[in-house]
């Protein structure tokens, strides 16, 4: 009888947050360019900490729905509602997540990203990538995990690809790689190590503007995990 149980997913306080918020996006409570309350106002409403939504709020702000500007508090940014709805689900951590599909579709995504970047980036896409890759290098470093800052690398090279759909797609699939990379232990400290290197040659391809060499880069810095993704769908 009981291996026909289900265990029941009780959420967190940090994803009810970001239901909360979605939902005063979607009714239009709040609209793109409007400020949400400050940190304490939503703590003491929502009856949580200040640290839980400062959480919750910087996870919007990773995936690009919020943006958190200095001395002026938290915006929503202009997202579509339909993107919208789909990407916080995925913040949420849909369960039964088709692993390999996310895989082949990153691996599209990624390597036209590479070579549209490679032709069109600019020297600021140059200096974010870089900062990107210092960021990744550092956390790994404090010896911690540093898998967002890895994706983090990788969008923006759909920045720099100037192609606001590719962009977004590779955004609304990130949080599920994110979490599934997490569950299955995909990095390790050798292959983080290897990353790197990776990272730094697709960087100096979209840099000499080589979209031949781009793909090829993202291509092999791709197999380990198309071979993993392969495997673990067997």
């Amino acid at each position: 009888m009981l291996e026909n149980l289900n265990k029941i997913d009780v959420k967190r306080p940090v994803d009810l947050i970001i239901a909360q918020i979605r939902d005063l996006i979607s009714s239009g409570s709040i609209k793109p360019g409007e400020k949400l309350p400050p940190e304490r106002k939503l703590a003491e409403r929502l009856g949580v900490s200040r640290s839980q939504v400062r959480e919750a709020i910087n996870k919007l702000q990773f995936y690009g729905i919020l943006k958190v500007l200095p001395q002026s508090g938290t915006v929503v940014t202009g997202i579509g509602i339909t993107a919208l709805e789909g990407l916080i689900s995925d913040i949420l951590e849909i369960e039964n997540v088709d692993f390999k599909s996310l895989i082949d579709t990153r691996v599209l995504l990624e390597k036209e990203a590479a070579r549209l970047a490679a032709i069109h980036r600019t020297a600021d896409d140059l200096i974010e990538l870089n900062k990107a890759l210092v960021a990744y290098e550092k956390k790994l470093q404090q010896g911690d995990q540093a898998v967002e800052e890895d994706l983090l690398f990788h969008v923006k090279i759909g920045e720099a690809s100037k192609n606001s759909v590719l962009k977004s797609l590779m955004i609304i699939i990130t949080p599920d790689i994110v979490k599934s990379f997490i569950k299955l232990k995909v990095c390790d400290e050798s292959s983080n190590m290897k990353t790197i290197e990776e990272h730094r040659n697709i960087l100096d391809m979209i840099a000499d503007q080589n979209p031949e060499g781009a793909v090829m880069a993202m291509e092999e810095h791709l197999q380990n995990i198309i071979v993993f993704s392969k495997t673990y769908n067997k």
